[in-house]
């Protein structure tokens, strides 16, 4: 592990030999230069040391290990062909101590100092300065609350210290404060390892809130401070919406007497104009208009612990709300609703009403409320008497487009050649399923039906003993028929052949008898 350096020059045509390595050995751990190492026959343990540069200050130095793999005629057939070597400190760099040799393979490990502290204690809770403390000679409980410093609103009934036995397991012991300064009625002495915690008066409060909702731009519960008033209340809820109900508000408080069930009492309070907070320079409301609202001068309204406050809303109060209606009207365009009954006829009238090529039928009404979507109606049912179902009131959103009149019926599905044929009055679906080739073979004619251009869907409907009933498509509607999935229609042939010769049968018995 230790040489000489020397220099020649060499010439076009020298060859180098570099020899094999020697027996080296490897050590890990806390060392200053873990690494592989060649050494020397002669060559110790020590030695191995002086060469990695000598332990870390991390380095325990109780021990050293070694894993040594053993000569071949020591092995056996069970596996087991290494062997561990502890190495005792009194081996480790001791002069004239015991040469540990090494031998080819060896792996050395160096261990860490064990984590475990001396003379610590552990302080958590309402303190100033939470964590570990050093431990002194007849250190107790106050020093080390003086030392983390105890907040002012420090719980004074109890301290618990958990203390830790020989055996690992821990026992409990507690002590009353006299004050905040760290004072401690019937002090304790403390030991290596005692985990203080100390409490705080709020952790044994309830959380106290008060809750807000309505008209307010953020509704929901705040926490409750002494002399809060409902207009900081409404101040924390951001301000009330537009058209909020200022007259009066309701607050629903914990009754004093329970009894009978009752889980709260409401009381109405006065409001007025200076819970407007939506304001001009010159000091002016600025928000839309509303009902009339008292001014100022309403006194302010102290709140309670859990109280719960509605800022109502003022009746029949809404922001202009809107339709749009297009195609075959004469004044197409965007319609603001002026009350909450105006109907389809109404905003009709009031884009002047249907141009000359306007298809009344084929409105196209969509609803976009709730994602209802397009809604079946006919027009001309709307217009020709107002109190019909097809008259619907208006909602916001609702979209109405009128289109010219079609006079064509388009037929797909299971057809043999789906197409757009012209519309010819009084004829029944049938007649437009054979304009089309006629239905596939995998085509199910007797459940096929009619998307009239209102939106509503006409289908075959059977009859026992009748003809089935036959929808008849209008300008502009689309004619399905469906893929057949093995349902079959009901034959009544056998059913009304069998019936036929119970009956004759029965006849034939019958002038028998009487004979």
């Amino acid at each position: 592990m230790a040489g000489r350096s020397w220099t020649r020059s060499t010439s076009t045509g020298d060859l180098l030999f570099v020899p094999v390595h020697g027996a080296r050995v490897r050590i890990l751990g806390e060392i200053a230069r873990p690494a592989t190492y060649e050494i020397k026959p002669t060559e110790s343990l020590n030695d191995l040391l002086r060469a990695a540069g000598g332990f870390k200050a991390t380095a325990s130095r109780q021990r050293v290990l070694i894993e040594r793999i053993l000569p071949p005629a020591e092995r056996t057939a069970t596996g087991r062909d290494r062997v561990t070597i502890d190495v005792s400190s009194s081996a480790l760099g001791g002069v004239g101590g015991p040469a540990i040799p090494l031998q080819d393979g060896d792996v050395v490990r160096v261990f860490p100092v064990a984590e475990r502290v001396r003379n610590r204690i552990f302080v958590d809770g309402n303190v100033l300065q939470r964590g570990a403390q050093g431990l002194s000679p007849n250190m107790r409980l106050s020093d080390a609350l003086r030392h983390a410093g105890l907040k002012p609103d420090t719980y004074l009934g109890e301290v618990l210290v958990s203390r830790l036995r020989p055996d690992s397991t821990r026992i409990q012991l507690r002590a009353s404060l006299a004050d905040t300064s760290g004072a401690v009625v019937n002090d304790i002495p403390l030991q290596e390892d005692d985990q203080i915690q100390v409490f705080s008066l709020t952790t044994f409060r309830p959380v106290r809130y008060v809750a807000i909702g309505g008209a307010v731009r953020r509704s929901g519960r705040v926490p409750y401070r002494e002399g809060m008033t409902l207009r900081d209340l409404v101040l924390l809820a951001n301000g009330v919406q537009e058209g909020a109900y200022l007259k009066e508000a309701e607050i629903a408080r914990m009754p004093e007497d329970r009894n009978g069930g009752r889980t709260a009492s409401t009381i109405r309070v006065p409001l007025d104009s200076t819970y407007l907070f939506e304001r001009g320079p010159d000091g002016r409301y600025i928000g839309p208009p509303g009902l009339p609202v008292p001014s100022g001068g309403e006194p302010d309204v102290p709140l309670k612990p859990y109280d719960n406050v509605l800022i109502m809303r003022q009746p029949d109060w809404a922001l202009q709300r809107s339709v749009s209606i297009q195609g075959e009207v004469k004044f197409p365009g965007v319609y603001a609703l002026t009350n909450k009954t105006e109907r389809l006829s109404d905003v009709v009238r009031r884009a002047g009403g249907l141009t000359s090529e306007a298809y009344a039928d084929g409105i196209v009404f969509l609803r976009r409320d709730n994602n209802i979507g397009r809604v079946g109606v006919e027009l001309s049912s709307a217009l020709r008497r107002y109190e019909s179902a097809d008259n619907l009131i208006l909602r916001d959103g609702d979209n109405i487009s009128i289109p010219p009149y079609n006079a064509v019926v388009t037929i797909n599905g299971e057809v043999n050649m789906p197409s757009t044929v012209a519309y010819i009055r009084g004829k029944g679906i049938d007649y437009y399923i054979n304009a089309a080739g006629g239905p596939t073979t995998k085509g199910d004619e007797d459940h096929a039906f009619v998307t009239q251009p209102s939106g509503k869907l006409e289908s075959v409907r059977e009859h026992f003993f009748l003809p089935d009933q036959m929808p008849k498509p209008r300008p502009g509607s689309i004619v399905t028929v469906p893929t057949n999935e093995g349902k079959q229609k009901t034959d009544y042939l056998p059913l009304l052949t069998g019936l036929a010769q119970i009956i004759g049968s029965t006849v034939a018995i019958i002038v028998a008898v009487t004979r």
